[in-house]
């Protein structure tokens, strides 16, 4: 299975992990929510910090992917997302698309309170 790490106290990001939930074929992914658990991220040396500013997806090979790259594979299981996946793995795009993700990430983390009390706390090593 493809084990997908979200951050589940966002808005935005359970709205739209909800949706991918509801398109996804049955028995292809795991999705599990770090602000209730994060053992399984932490266990791989990932911090609930930088587990919370960008998503994470583990492939069935073991391999954690990390913000464009985790999508890439995330819309790839996905009947009308390959679509973009395709687009998105086109090298330029993909560089692109990086450091609007980077950017936007580093927004939306320094914007909800759930993740800069993480920081705070000293998450950041865990």
């Amino acid at each position: 299975m493809i084990t997908v790490f979200y951050d589940g106290k966002c808005g935005l990001c359970s709205k739209e992990i909800n949706h991918y939930r509801r398109i996804a074929p049955a028995g292809i992914f795991d999705w599990q929510d770090i602000t209730q658990s994060h053992d399984k991220l932490t266990a791989s040396g990932v911090s609930l910090v930088d587990a919370l500013r960008r998503i994470h997806v583990r492939n069935v090979d073991g391999q954690l992917l990390i913000g464009v790259d985790a999508f890439i594979l995330l819309w790839k299981q996905l009947a009308r997302w390959r679509w973009l996946a395709l687009l998105v793995s086109l090298p330029i795009i993909k560089q692109c698309a990086r450091v609007v993700y980077d950017q936007f990430a580093n927004w939306r983390f320094n914007r909800l309170e759930h993740c800069q009390l993480a920081d705070r706390s000293g998450n950041a090593h865990e």
